[in-house]
């Protein structure tokens, strides 16, 4: 049997029962017609199995739902109708199916059910118990008239009677669905037992709680009339002022304000509202609250900007290495702001790995502006509110993190940090990415409006800067609105230049090192760095060496040697692997790039008789799953190797960290090669690049990490994709110096050059 199909989000019908809804949208007016005209008034009702998905699919459609009847139908209005359904029985569903004659209309086909067969006796006994607690349900709650306990006690059909009890239930609709669509009215009735049982231990706890509450109620309105007698009796005696005090004070910061009309007119209302309320009022802090904010933000206040670009770039220069385009970029734009006072400011975004100096640079640019600083993080928001703020209806109601951020500011034109903004959530809270959209977008921003504080308040002179460690990860509304500027790993020679010409300055400066002799020489802080540090930029560097300066002072030693950094730091951490991986075959080095920079892993590759195939160790992800397949693919069709008779154990080190993507396919195809030709790779070779079942090498990113990786690793060639040829441009010139770097489009090149 074939019927149309009515899906209703938020309502659940029941066979016998009988509901009332109001449609105004056009598709289910239609349906209504072609039920009534062509299917004698019948048709599917089905509610969707997630009713917070806004579209659902037909996927997302059940395969039970409950064929109504349409008892009459009234036009409201041109747009509205008002239908009145009865549920007739339950039917499974075979199919869903789109009309052939109406857009997004479905069809379904339909099949009867049986009910299953169980002993009467069970029935009976099921059937009393129920009706039993249903019965002490009654008497312990108000919200359900007897009238069904009538109504159930006249029939002794369990496949009605449970449908009865649940269609009066105050169930939620995810609970009314599992009801609709279990078929087994045995099930059914003891599952009521269940929820109804624990429906009478709500009421029973909701009943101690209403006798607390009135308790407390009884206190409330005593303490009121006290409060009230009190009130008066300051008044007689004088001691009421300070209110008066209060609005006066309210008055005269409302009169120095220098803001729009409208606005001042509201606050005007606020302070006359709270002038003719009584302070004993719960209302007053609130309002109290609302006015001390309104008050209090920086209409027309601002920090006079610094205007000296040359001024500025030795500020910048000053505090942070290198970072050249992002310090560029902000004396570009004084300069044009300089010609043109009313340009808009960029909304930058910094991208790249932990400890590189994202934040410290946003910090140090906004003193080199003479701009106030606030940081907002944005790392795992999923709740819009807390950028907009919430509504003053609300308990508690507070402004967003944007409003908060001006206020303490003090101006209305700061530097605004918003930190982590490729972490983000979206999920049934909202998506904050599209409330920062608004905040971030200088069009309307100048009108922004935080909920609590309901005026719109110009965003227009904030200096936005955002950061992000994946730009992949960034929403991709908002990166459409960013000038991303990429702050890469530092080399080895950068970071010493860091450590010798910033951090160990700001070291010595706070632990108040004045002896002359106790300095570090270029060849420790190398030490230093490769033996104690594993980061793409100097965050664990500064921790370290502040360690040792501690360490060295409280023991009184004046000269640094490489065993007095053993001594008080331990053993180094991060050299070099002891085993030597230079005389094996199937070893290959692979180039990575991670949320901590760039990595340099290697890729073992064991061949042994066999037909099981491949095993795979070291958490490997499913694309680099598949790079593998593509590899072993590849080299059996191009160098006509017939492995179905090996078995392959390929493994990548470091198994603790997990690895995906598909740039290592270069690397582990030379590995499988390695293995099979019996000739060794080079260790100070590596590899980048994803290939496919040609040979072909694509494309890859964060190739300056991996490759700035490589070099500080000492490898010395370097295989990577032709199509990166313009990244090389950003590269460092000690790196591009110090490297071999092959520019490669087949792998066929590879092969002659390693395995020929």
């Amino acid at each position: 049997m074939n019927i149309p199909v009515i899906l209703l989000k938020e309502l659940v019908i029941l066979p016998n029962q009988e509901v009332k809804i109001e449609l105004n949208n056009e598709l289910s007016r239609q349906i209504i017609k072609e039920a009534s005209l062509n299917n004698n008034g019948r048709l599917l009702v089905v509610a969707p199995l997630d009713f917070l998905e806004e579209e659902p699919s037909i996927d997302d459609l059940p395969k039970v739902g409950v064929i109504a009847k349409i008892k009459n139908k009234i036009a409201l209005s041109d747009s509205v109708i008002r239908v009145t359904l009865r549920g007739l029985n339950r039917v499974a569903i075979n199919k869903y199916y789109p009309s052939n004659n109406q857009k997004d209309m479905l069809y379904s086909e339909i099949l009867d059910l049986k009910l299953p067969l169980y002993e009467e006796k069970e029935e009976k006994a099921i059937r009393r118990k129920l009706l039993n607690i249903l019965e002490e349900y009654i008497s312990s709650s108000s919200n359900i008239s007897n009238s069904i306990l009538i109504k159930a006690k006249e029939t002794n059909n369990l496949d009605y009677l449970t449908d009865l009890i649940t269609s009066f239930l105050p169930f939620n609709l995810n609970k009314k669905l599992e009801y609709m669509q279990n078929i087994n009215p045995l099930n059914r009735a003891i599952a009521l037992i269940k929820d109804i049982n624990e429906e009478i231990k709500y009421n029973e706890l909701e009943e101690e709680l209403d006798l607390e509450v009135q308790k407390e109620l009884d206190k409330s309105q005593k303490e009121f009339i006290l409060k009230e007698k009190l009130n008066i009796i300051q008044k007689e005696l004088g001691l009421n002022d300070n209110q008066d005090e209060e609005i006066n004070y309210y008055i005269e910061v409302l009169d120095k304000l220098r803001i729009d009309k409208r606005i001042k007119e509201k606050i005007n209302r606020e302070i006359n509202r709270l002038k003719a309320m009584n302070y004993a009022s719960p209302e007053v802090s609130v309002i109290r609250s609302y006015l001390d904010w309104l008050l209090n933000l920086p209409w027309n206040k601002e920090t006079k900007e610094e205007k000296n670009f040359n001024l500025i770039a030795a500020k910048l220069d000053e505090s942070h290495y290198g970072l050249k385009e992002i310090k560029n970029r902000i004396i570009e734009y004084i300069a044009m702001k300089n010609i043109n006072p009313d340009i808009k400011s960029p909304i930058i975004c910094l991208v790249g790995p932990p400890g590189v100096g994202k934040t410290s640079i946003a910090l140090s640019i906004a003193r080199a502006l003479n701009r106030k600083f606030c940081k907002i993080n944005v790392g795992g928001l999923n709740d819009s509110t807390e950028l907009i703020g919430s509504r003053r209806t609300y308990l508690g109601a507070n402004p967003g993190k944007i409003i908060q951020s001006l206020r303490k500011a003090e101006a209305k034109n700061p530097v605004i940090l918003i930190d982590e903004v490729d972490k983000m959530v979206k999920d049934y809270k909202g998506d904050p990415a599209s409330t920062l959209l608004e905040i971030l977008d200088p069009i309307q921003n100048a009108y922004f409006t935080d909920n609590y504080i309901e005026e719109p308040f110009s965003l227009s002179n904030v200096l936005f800067i955002l950061t992000a460690n994946y730009i992949e990860a960034i929403p991709p509304a908002i990166l459409d609105r960013l000038e991303v500027i990429e702050v890469n790993s530092y080399t080895i020679f950068e970071k010493k230049d860091i450590a010798k010409n910033y951090l160990l300055p700001k070291i010595y400066a706070e632990h108040k090192v004045m002896d002359n002799k106790l300095r570090i020489s270029d060849e420790l802080l190398y030490f230093l760095i490769s033996g104690y540090t594993n980061e793409a930029g100097v965050r664990d560097l500064e921790r370290t060496l502040s360690s040792l300066i501690r360490k060295l002072m409280i023991n009184n030693i004046k000269t640094i040697t490489k065993e007095k950094i053993i001594k008080y730091l331990g053993l180094p951490k991060y050299l070099d692997d002891d085993y030597d991986f230079s005389n094996l075959y199937g070893v290959s080095n692979a180039l990575a790039y991670t949320p901590g920079g760039g990595k340099v892993t290697k890729i073992e590759v064991l061949k042994f008789k066999g037909n099981k195939g491949k095993i795979i160790t070291g958490q490997v992800g499913p694309v680099m799953d598949e790079s593998i397949l593509v590899s072993l693919s590849y080299i059996e069709k191009e160098y006509n190797y017939n492995l179905s008779n090996w078995d392959f154990h390929i493994h990548f080190l470091e198994g603790s960290l997990p690895k995906d993507g598909s740039s290592a396919g270069v690397s582990i195809t030379s590995a499988i090669l390695s293995s099979l030709e019996k000739k060794i790779i080079p260790a100070d070779i590596a590899f980048t690049g994803e290939i496919t079942l040609n040979g072909n090498i694509l494309k890859v990113g964060g190739l300056k990490e991996k490759l700035i990786s490589a070099y500080n690793k000492g490898i010395k060639v370097v295989y990577i994709p032709s199509s990166n040829y313009e990244d090389l441009e950003n590269i460092p010139n000690k790196v591009k110096e110090n490297m071999t770097i092959n520019l490669v489009r087949n792998y066929k090149e590879i092969y002659t050059k390693l395995f020929k």
